[in-house]
């Protein structure tokens, strides 16, 4: 029976039954981020919305369109964050962290918001994961965090996934390609949909990344961005790539990859699978030379990349592939009678104690009942007490899975469990 409340729109409740799916997607990242020297950080869920502004542009749709924005008690403006990079830069910049251990290396996992229209796989608020590393433009440093990226992926088991590569220049050769996509989709202008007209003019790069379909189809002729490199940026795209084929990591340059924002720099990237339809992108980042000088910071390079799990949940489903294990008690005890019920309480705050799960269901005295307790909760091992057993000092731990089972003593039993687990 449904209650007086219902959840908002666009979001959802992740279920016991299902939390474990997301436990092991972050228990995943996060040891993969860790391996690779990455340290997390948390972040507020709500910021100055002038941070956000700044960082993700004021004319972009998240900006314009999405942003959870609200005003505090003193007048203040304040939004949930829409994305990770922006309040990671500016914790590493009021932080100071460049001067301390692990502080240009960081990984983040966390809700995000923006008011989008609900679909499968995009939702109002929605969980992310990423990685920000600072201060080296050096292109080893962009080819180990897209290795990150796919070690991920490739430790949670998905097979159909793809990288897609490209530089998208620097400051020093953007202008060229503007003005080379100006010039193209100019004669076209009447034909492009209302935001791609006006992005023509705010930042004819955007016009590349349209969705819309008669947009797409311009666009399919338009200048590539590899062709306006100028030198240092198409050495440092060759060195990636370079890195990329070290570590054989497989990947496709896609010239078509492009950020909307002029901070945004030389590498650009993305995860892509191709189970999920339209909205098929895991996870994508690129370098940002230039955004930690935007919000205040001494002038630093930056890259990293960020995902949504709600994709990799998908992705993993549609590839029947591990979705991680639900937890269940490693000892699930049975009694009979009142002291044995008196001691199975004793021994059991003595196994949690020592880091062992082991369950009990107090409410339920028939020996029957008690077992199909036992065997609901999966259990690996089950031990019944009753007055035999009290009256010998003696316990029999049974394996639910194959049978077997072991005497012991109940003065022994926590540290055969200890033994055993």
């Amino acid at each position: 029976m449904a209650g007086k409340y219902k959840i908002p729109r666009g979001t959802y409740d992740i279920l016991p039954s299902e939390s474990y799916k997301r436990q092991y997607l972050e228990q995943t990242f996060r040891a993969v981020a860790e391996n690779f020297g990455y340290r997390e950080i948390v972040t507020p869920i709500f910021e100055q919305s002038a941070l956000f502004e700044r960082s993700v542009g004021d004319s972009s749709d998240i900006v314009q369109k999405e942003m959870y924005k609200f005003t505090d008690r003193k007048g203040r403006e304040f939004a949930l964050r829409p994305e990770g990079t922006a309040a990671v830069v500016r914790s590493f910049v009021e932080n100071n962290l460049a001067n301390q251990e692990n502080g240009n290396r960081l990984y983040y996992l966390g809700p995000m918001f923006r008011y989008d229209r609900p679909q499968k796989g995009r939702h109002r608020q929605f969980y992310q994961y990423g990685i920000e590393n600072f201060d080296s433009d050096h292109p080893y440093i962009d080819a180990e965090v897209i290795a990150l990226g796919y070690t991920f992926l490739q430790k949670l088991g998905l097979q159909n996934f793809i990288l897609e590569i490209n530089s998208i220049g620097s400051r020093n050769c953007a202008a060229d390609f503007d003005q080379a996509l100006i010039d193209f989709f100019d004669p076209h202008k009447d034909l492009l949909c209302s935001d791609c007209q006006h992005r023509l003019e705010k930042n004819p790069k955007r016009v590349l990344d349209c969705k819309v379909p008669s947009c797409q189809e311009i666009a399919a002729d338009a200048p590539s961005m590899l062709n306006y490199l100028d030198k240092e940026c198409s050495d440092h795209f060759q060195a990636v790539q370079e890195y990329l084929n070290l570590m054989d990591i497989p990947f496709t340059v896609n010239p078509r990859i492009v950020r909307g924002l002029d901070y945004y720099s030389k590498t650009a990237f993305e995860f892509l699978n191709n189970n999920l339809g339209a909205q098929n992108a895991l996870c994508g980042g690129g370098r940002y030379d230039y955004l930690v000088e935007e919000i205040g910071g001494k002038p630093t390079t930056g890259i990293g990349f960020a995902g949504g799990f709600e994709r990799l949940q998908l992705s993993l489903e549609a590839e029947n592939a591990c979705t991680g294990t639900k937890s269940a008690p490693a000892i699930f005890f049975v009694t009979m009678g009142d002291r044995a019920e008196k001691t199975v309480i004793s021994i059991l705050q003595k196994l949690r104690l020592a880091g062992i799960s082991a369950g009990f269901d107090i409410d339920k005295k028939s020996l029957k009942a008690q077992m199909k307790a036992a065997d609901k909760s999966n259990a690996q091992y089950s031990v019944v007490l009753g007055d035999d057993e009290m009256a010998t000092g003696t316990a029999t731990l049974r394996n639910m899975k194959s049978g077997e089972q072991q005497q012991t003593t109940l003065a022994e039993l926590v540290t055969l469990c200890k033994n055993l687990l």
